[in-house]
């Protein structure tokens, strides 16, 4: 997957914040391509669910199936959403939480307060037929209103204006982030997953790691990460710091972080299709199990025959139909560590997916990228 990126200067007069299946016999069938197989990961190894389910191996199914969290979006938000597409398409919200409590206080970094926050906010959306995607970052340091919400608890939230988007997540939790997302985009979100930060460092270890190789040295205590230049296999720590890492490398935004996240799924592409993931059982199950711990979803798709249906409709999503971009935004004139939403082009992009179109190229041409770009490349 690769990144539109270009540079990044102010843009004026915008204001406001705002299993593999079986081999066919007389005929070698191609491998999948590894960012196929990332994508695959990435998505709780779903297909490894699928796998262990076809086996007739029901106690295993019915173990990840209990592993699964779940929140009820549409309970929580009732009908006033944007409706749903007719075409099949699907509009997928994925984050990665920050929780300060519990296994994740020593990852946070922070105080055991029991608050968490949206540390990487990605839209997923699914073309009809289900042969190609596009994933929109959400940078976390965007100003947004935030709308009045409801949280999954039934408490209620006032609107805010300018609110930093992630603090939708730790002021109404996921309720309140779909919310928030649909009233910015216009788009319905049709599922939506979520990952913990121990869960990512215990996946990235089952994995074995991932190898990068660094071009500049990054050192930040803040996210335990101190990483010389040159090649490294990272560990599930060294790689969770990797992909938080806002002060060692690039212009300290969260824009330079979402291009070192875009490196490392390069990384992990490259070192999940050498893994031959599929020829262990052990470890096919062992990479299920601590990925539905980790992982929280709707109630739509928290259960493992709805993931063997979404993983159904992802393996057929080609390398060369995925697009990754940013939102368009700029940087804040009044404050340099917050973005604002560049809204003439990111219309663009909410319009192409909202018409199941791809995004063009004049929606990220000449909005801030961050500074971080080429730092961290697959070995």
């Amino acid at each position: 997957m690769s990144a539109q990126s270009t540079p990044d200067p102010a843009i004026p007069g915008e204001t406001g914040p705002t299993s593999p299946a079986g081999r066919i016999k007389g005929r070698r069938r191609k491998p999948p391509t590894g960012r196929r197989r990332a994508l695959t990961v990435t998505a709780w190894t779903a297909a490894g669910i699928v796998v262990l389910g076809g086996t007739g191996a029901g106690y295993l199914y019915f173990k990840l199936n209990n592993n699964l969290k779940t929140v009820d979006i549409n309970q929580a938000l009732g009908t006033d959403r944007p409706g749903k597409a007719d075409n099949g398409s699907e509009n997928i919200l994925v984050l990665g939480s920050d929780s300060r409590s519990g296994t994740n206080k020593k990852l946070g970094g922070g105080t055991d307060d029991g608050s968490a926050r949206s540390d990487t906010a990605m839209i997923v959306h699914v073309y009809e037929g289900h042969k190609k995607a596009t994933v929109v970052s959400m940078p976390r340091d965007t100003l947004v209103d935030r709308p009045e919400c409801t949280d999954s608890k039934g408490a209620k939230h006032p609107a805010v204006h300018g609110a930093m988007f992630n603090e939708s997540y730790s002021t109404g939790g996921a309720a309140c982030t779909v919310k928030t997302v649909e009233s910015l985009t216009g788009l319905r979100m049709d599922h939506y997953l979520e990952v913990d930060f121990s869960g990512f460092e215990k996946l990235i270890d089952e994995l074995g790691g991932v190898q990068v190789t660094t071009t500049k040295a990054i050192h930040d205590p803040h996210s335990h990460l101190n990483l010389t230049t040159g090649p490294h296999t990272l560990n599930g720590q060294q790689a969770l710091g990797l992909v938080r890492t806002r002060h060692g490398v690039g212009d300290g935004s969260d824009l330079g972080r979402i291009q070192l996240q875009q490196a490392f799924v390069k990384a992990l592409a490259e070192q999940v299709k050498h893994i031959g993931l599929f020829t262990s059982p052990k470890k096919l199950y062992n990479l299920a199990d601590t990925a539905t711990k980790a992982v929280t979803a709707d109630s739509d798709l928290g259960s493992v025959n709805s993931l063997m249906s979404f993983a159904d409709g992802l393996k057929g999503i080609s390398s060369s139909h995925m697009t990754m971009v940013t939102m368009p935004v700029r940087y804040d004139p009044a404050d340099p560590n917050r973005v604002v939403v560049v809204h003439s082009k990111a219309q663009l992009v909410w319009d192409a997916l909202r018409n199941d179109r791809p995004v063009p190229k004049a929606a990220t041409e000449g909005t801030a990228t961050g500074e971080a770009k080429d730092v961290v490349s697959a070995p």
